[in-house]
């Protein structure tokens, strides 16, 4: 029995229909023949996924964070890196450049990605400026200056969809998850051609119904949604041989018995051998929204999410299964983290709290090196040129070596836990004389003086725990500084190791030298 599911060209993507669900609940994570979740233990909330011939894209909202829109790359749905990104800067407010106020929590949220004609499309929203859309040639780029496809605040979620006639469609929710509305759009993608209609409202069955995906298989039209709130809701598939509706529901993936919480907003995508797989993010806690891989078959018409339930039709998420093509070599890439400062262009790890200033950061300058010249500032928060990436385990130890030796008075440096309650180790400079504290916002501790221009700072972190260290001595040994800081989400996102400075005297800001920074996760990955 053929498929109908296609690509967004129109063009059918696999050759036969699973109809066997099997339970995966139960095989253990073996070396270079099953994973184990989570696959990415890191925070790309909101991920959706496409495949483009042998290769897996997968993106995820970053809010204020720029550049905005990491893309990932994996042959495998396991195995990930890091593309680069699809916005470059953030340029609706003045705001996202910390201009006048700031916009934390607000930017990129869920967005969405499709190929269509040798294209491809990226449409994100912003939840006070509307919805948005950049293309691209090629998965790395160049992608085009976002344009606005609708104008206007309140909007959430949008996905877009070309039907096997041609015509363009996208589906989007309203910020506080209301309903799903669906427009008519212009066949390139770039605008849509009416108000929309509300093709799904239940809030009496499907509350808080947010993030849409739309697909068709078989004939049919189907959802994929999340519902009943980030924490503690399920996933919803609806279907319909209408576009417009109306659409039968059926609940398809939910904790169950799990340790797995509220299984939530995710993408469908097949492998080339049609075998069918459900990427979805997990609320972490400080971790932020990491993401679980869960395979798929499909009975009836209706998609089995995870374990098969065999007797109902709403499974649970999966511990570990077969890695998606079962392949006889796995990959071991990784998404980047350590960075030696030593090229031309930052790692695509890195994300800047808003929007930077590029004439006060430089890798040119001193060659091997990372330039931060500090902008002024009353504190981390409101600091321009705050350099951040995501976690990528549940512990691990980062690093940073600084180089002291053209900081200035009012001068500050150091590394932090980047949330609205920050913690961290940064070096004060009061007159000529530089001191080393630990602060938790908004407390702070003072350490001991520095006389030494070479400073190597630490972080070690274990679940939602951080610890501090400094080394005096290049690295021969650390000492602790600060007690036990408790890590927390905040403005929809997971914490962050990060490098900083700024300053309290910006007529003789001086400069800081970062020589690198080194991850080291404290745990091995099980596959």
């Amino acid at each position: 029995m053929t498929t109908a599911i296609r690509n967004q060209s129109g063009k059918p993507i696999l050759g036969f229909l699973a109809v066997v669900c099997l339970s995966f609940a139960v095989i253990p994570a073996v070396a270079q023949k099953t994973y184990q979740n989570p696959v990415l233990f890191a925070d790309y909330s909101d991920p959706d996924v496409i495949r483009d011939g042998a290769n897996y894209y997968l993106i995820a909202s970053t809010f204020h964070f720029v550049p905005g829109i990491p893309i990932l790359q994996s042959p495998d749905l396991v195995h990930w890196t890091i593309l680069g990104h699809v916005v470059q800067r953030m340029t609706m407010d003045p705001r996202y450049s910390m201009v006048d106020g700031n916009r934390y929590g607000k930017g990129v949220w869920a967005p969405s990605i499709r190929e269509h004609r040798g294209l491809f499309y990226v449409y994100f929203p912003t939840p006070t400026e509307g919805i948005f859309v950049s293309t691209a040639p090629k998965i790395t780029g160049p992608w085009s200056t976002p344009s606005a496809v609708i104008a206007g605040a309140g909007l959430e979620d949008p996905c877009p969809f070309w039907d096997d006639d041609g015509r363009a469609y996208l589906i989007h929710s309203r910020t506080g998850a209301g309903p799903l509305i669906l427009h008519r759009m212009s066949g390139n993608g770039k605008r849509v051609l009416d108000q929309g209609k509300v093709i799904v409202q239940d809030p009496e069955h499907l509350p808080v119904l947010e993030g849409p995906k739309l697909y068709k298989r078989n004939g049919y039209y189907y959802i994929f949604a999340p519902f009943g709130g980030v924490g503690s809701g399920a996933e919803v598939v609806l279907r319909s041989r209408n576009i417009y509706g109306p659409y039968e529901h059926r609940v398809v993936l939910a904790q169950g018995s799990t340790s797995i919480n509220g299984p939530h907003q995710g993408a469908y995508v097949e492998t080339p051998a049609g075998e069918g797989w459900f990427i979805h993010f997990q609320s972490d806690g400080a971790h932020g929204r990491i993401v679980h891989l869960e395979p798929v078959c499909w009975r009836d018409d209706w998609p089995i999410i995870g374990q098969d339930p065999q007797d109902e039709p709403v499974g649970q998420p999966v511990p570990s299964g077969p890695i998606p093509g079962h392949p006889s070599i796995v990959s071991q890439q990784r998404p980047q983290t350590s960075d030696e400062f030593g090229g031309t262009r930052l790692g695509p790890q890195w994300e800047w709290n808003h929007n930077p200033d590029n004439a006060h950061w430089s890798l040119s300058t001193r060659p091997g090196y990372l330039r931060l010249i500090p902008m002024p500032a009353d504190g981390l928060l409101s600091a321009r040129d705050t350099l951040t990436q995501c976690m990528q385990d549940n512990s691990f130890e980062f690093t940073v070596r600084l180089d002291l030796t053209a900081m200035k008075n009012g001068g500050h440096a150091g590394l932090a836990m980047f949330e609205k309650s920050a913690s961290g180790l940064e070096v004060v400079q009061t007159g000529s004389e530089r001191q080393l504290r630990f602060f938790h916002l908004p407390d702070s501790a003072a350490g001991p003086i520095v006389a030494q221009t070479i400073l190597q700072l630490r972080v070690d972190v274990e679940g939602d725990q951080a610890r501090y260290f400094y080394s005096l001595d290049d690295g021969q040994s650390f000492q602790p500084l600060g007690e036990t800081a408790r890590l927390q989400f905040s403005w929809w996102k997971g914490s962050r190791p990060s490098l900083f400075a700024y300053t309290t005297q910006p007529a003789n800001p001086g400069s800081i030298d970062l020589d690198w920074a080194h991850y080291k996760p404290l745990a091995a990955n099980p596959w």
